[in-house]
């Protein structure tokens, strides 16, 4: 292992460089590809280091014990000892983690996509109490949640929602959060007390960046419209909302939210590239054979993957088969376990197929 981390830290050394060459700048897509190595490099030699650190401690500790006669400085020496190689052990784990080939989409934003199911308007109500739980989410992290199009529900909620989630290790942290997710509670419109299940289903992608995905703007259809949604006199009274439409593939992506048409058409471009790359990658990984049936990652957009169960103030994670009984505080926001469950799972997975 350590053969290996002193080649990444070679590596480390040679990326930084290469940014600092004046010619670094002049290819973009080249100079973004450096810097993301050298983000993600960084992470391991920073622990390289510490761990290198510990080692050394670790041996002057020994030579204090074999060496010293004073036995109040071998005592010292010893009680050294004793913390260090935990701390030898922790190291070795996070370093081994970050060696596992990661998903090289990982550090994208991403676009998310809520939608009521069945169960209407409970469905609707349920997909906006999933938007309020991602939200609060985002916020802890530190992320920017921005709102691109929404089609509110009778009784409140979404009947479809479409985010854009930017900040760091979005993709990493939210793409297991795609497929259908089920609610089970008494409607607030439930005069008889009965418990109702309600579906809503949620698509999380990375968001596309124009070196990621080259459109021809010449197959996209632009309509405008007047805005539907909420936001006053001035959006409802001018055609500022925006419908685009990709020919060869007749994905449609659309943005009403701002005042500004300009703005709403960069919106509504970011959702449409974001769907092309999805198809795109999808279309990669089967022609490499890497698309598995995962456990957790490689089941169909229509696999239940969670149940909220509100009488029982029970989550549970079909895939891993995780459950808690703090519904009131996921649905505040605090899915860090379920998270951190399916990154472990996902890293097993990779370490039993061999990928690392």
């Amino acid at each position: 292992m350590l053969d290996k981390l002193e080649a990444i830290r070679q590596r480390y050394e040679d990326v930084n460089e290469q940014l600092m060459q004046p010619e670094a700048m002049s290819d973009m897509k080249r100079y973004k590809t450096l810097n993301k190595e050298y983000k993600d490099l960084g992470k391991i030699v920073t622990e390289y280091r510490n761990y290198q650190q510990v080692l050394s401690n670790i041996e002057g500790a020994r030579e204090v014990i074999a060496t010293e006669k004073d036995e109040d400085f071998r005592q010292m020496a010893k009680d050294e000892l004793e913390t260090l190689l935990p701390e030898q052990e922790r190291l070795e784990a996070i370093i081994k983690d970050l060696l596992i080939p990661k998903d090289p989409n990982d550090s994208k934003d991403v676009i998310m996509e809520i939608r009521a199911g069945a169960g209407g308007d409970e469905a609707a109500i349920f997909a906006g109490d999933l938007q309020r739980m991602y939200m609060r989410f985002a916020e802890r992290q530190g992320w920017k949640m921005e709102l691109v199009d929404a089609t509110e529900g009778t009784s409140g909620g979404y009947k479809e929602i479409i985010l854009a989630v930017k900040g760091e290790d979005v993709y990493a942290k939210l793409k297991f959060e795609s497929g259908v997710h089920r609610v089970q509670r008494v409607p607030a419109t439930e005069t008889q007390g009965r418990i109702h299940t309600s579906v809503a289903s949620i698509v999380v992608m990375p968001e596309a960046e124009e070196l990621d995905v080259q459109i021809d703007m010449n197959d996209v259809r632009k309509d405008l419209f007047m805005s539907s949604g909420p936001g006053g006199q001035s959006v409802n009274t001018t055609y500022s909302a925006v419908r685009l439409t990709h020919l060869p593939t007749g994905l449609v992506a659309q943005c009403q939210d701002q005042k500004s048409q300009l703005k709403n058409f960069d919106k509504a471009l970011q959702v449409l590239r974001s769907r092309i790359y999805e198809i795109e990658l999808a279309k990669k990984n089967e022609a490499e054979g890497a698309t598995r049936k995962s456990m957790i990652g490689g089941g169909d957009r229509s696999d239940k993957i969670r149940t909220y169960n509100y009488p029982q103030g029970r989550v549970t994670d079909h895939r891993i088969g995780y459950t808690v009984y703090n519904l009131a505080s996921v649905m505040e926001g605090n899915i860090d376990d379920f998270v951190e469950q399916l990154r472990i799972a996902e890293s097993a997975e990779r370490l039993q197929e061999g990928v690392a």
